[in-house]
């Protein structure tokens, strides 16, 4: 056999399948369901319900005109905390555009990230970037790229400077279906597999590229199987479910912490929402498939009837915890909708190492331009 030839694959290789632990209906087989704290279980259903309230809320000051931007994450809540999750707190998380619950998970505060969601001069990157675009670096959380598979790429990078300096360290970089298409993806990929790269690729088919559905992006069986190809296993699992998503990538984590390279993970799951505040997902979805997977596979629902046979949370306990989640995305809300915008020098900041003179002299020529306040920020 040549050098890297493919084996046939059987039809029983992880990356074919669909991993579960939480059926959509009946008992979980005990001996899959990973070992969890009872704190740590009800930590990841308070990220997943911190998700959903946080987009219902942000969704509605968007379309009120208080913010610009906004992407949700319905529905996918499972993916994106069960994955976060798995992470060690050395390890680098490179989020694509729906991960930003995932950051909140690893220590994001919520004024934090309604700062960065109003660019104001609380932002962490200052107004820099979009909205739902946050970056910190104490919690190892990369800002997320809106050109689709760029950061495939940082993610590898990131896992290859760790294995040179023999960190035990992983890094693990999102992407969707859809940016699978891109030759970032091969890059990084291919590179991976040859050296052996700690990293893990966390693809979150949620069946929509914006408007290009999955079955558009790509004719294999699956988009785990295509890891073969490049040396290295791929593994299935559903999306909906967070403890199959925690495992399944907590394994990968592990594998690739001992030297045994990276891992592509496909979740399973389905946007529910629209791809973003400026999308209207009715002109070409048939919405009757997103009333099914939003009605019977609600990632939440199906994790709080676990959490509730196991005696880890019962309905005055998910009211109250309801309750608190609101109260801090109102109050991070309230402090910080009326921050004045980061200040003008802020534009200039953070591009070099030292400020070149045309970039003084650039700033010098708009600040002497006469200024309107509109809103709390000058234009």
């Amino acid at each position: 056999m040549i050098r890297g030839a493919l084996p046939a694959i059987p039809a029983d290789d992880p990356s074919l399948g669909l991993f579960q632990i939480l059926p959509e209906e009946g008992a979980p087989d005990p001996a899959r369901v990973p070992r969890l704290g009872a704190d740590e279980a009800r930590a990841l259903y308070r990220s997943m319900l911190r998700i959903r309230l946080m987009d219902e809320r942000l969704l509605a000051m968007q379309r009120q005109g208080r913010i610009g931007f906004y992407g949700e994450a319905r529905g996918m809540e499972a993916s994106v905390i069960g994955a976060a999750a798995a992470l060690g707190p050395d390890d680098w998380y490179v989020p694509a555009l729906r991960d930003a619950g995932g950051a909140l998970h690893r220590g994001l505060t919520m004024r934090e990230y309604v700062a960065q969601i109003f660019g104001n001069a609380n932002d962490p990157s200052r107004g820099h970037q979009l909205p739902c675009h946050p970056g910190v670096r104490r919690i190892k959380y990369v800002t997320m790229s809106s050109c689709i598979a760029s950061q495939v790429p940082h993610a590898v990078g990131i896992g290859w400077a760790a294995k040179l300096r023999k960190d035990p360290v992983v890094a693990l970089g999102c992407l969707g279906d859809g940016a699978s298409s891109e030759e970032d993806w091969h890059v990084a990929a291919n590179f991976a597999g040859v050296y052996g790269v700690p990293v893990v690729f966390f693809l979150m088919n949620n069946q929509w590229a914006i408007s290009t559905p999955a079955t558009v992006q790509s004719v294999s069986p699956t988009f785990a199987v295509k890891a073969h190809a490049y040396g290295f296993p791929g593994v299935r699992v559903d999306g909906n479910d967070v403890l199959a998503v925690y495992s399944t990538v907590k394994s990968a984590v592990e594998r690739a912490r001992a030297g045994g390279g990276p891992t592509l993970v496909e979740a399973l799951t389905y946007r529910v929402s629209a791809h973003s505040s400026s999308d209207d997902p009715t002109r070409y979805r048939d919405e009757r498939v997103t009333d099914e997977w939003r009605e019977k596979r609600d990632p939440l629902a199906r994790y709080r009837r676990w959490l509730g046979a196991q005696g880890l949370l019962d309905e005055a306990a998910d009211a109250r915890l309801r309750d608190e989640l609101e109260a801090e995305l109102k109050e991070a809300i309230a402090a910080e909708e009326h921050v004045p915008a980061p200040a003008l020098r802020s534009i200039i900041d953070d591009v070099f190492a030292d400020t070149p003179p045309f970039l003084e002299e650039e700033l010098a020529e708009v600040a002497a331009l006469p200024r309107q306040k509109t809103g709390g920020v000058h234009a």
